[in-house]
């Protein structure tokens, strides 16, 4: 996640020192991190459907052991 971030950091700074400001430098990082983070949107529990990163209106970068919502263990195999 990490990586992805410093790629996307990287990428605008080399097209703003090559060919200035961009937009569209802007908006290809922007895509790289949505498709990146895409995964997260998919952990739910499997009892409630409660995604398990989201705490309140924050995301996190690790999931809940438990689900919020019902109490369900998310840490056993499904």
């Amino acid at each position: 996640m990490l990586g992805v971030l410093a790629l996307a950091v990287t990428l605008v700074l080399v097209v703003d020192r090559i060919h200035g400001h961009s937009t569209l430098a802007f908006a290809a990082a922007i895509m790289l991190l949505v498709v990146a983070n895409a995964p997260i949107l998919r952990f739910n529990c499997p009892h409630c459907g409660k995604n398990a990163f989201f705490r309140g209106i924050f995301v996190v970068l690790w999931p809940n052991r438990r689900c919020t919502r019902c109490g369900e263990d998310l840490d056993q195999a499904a």
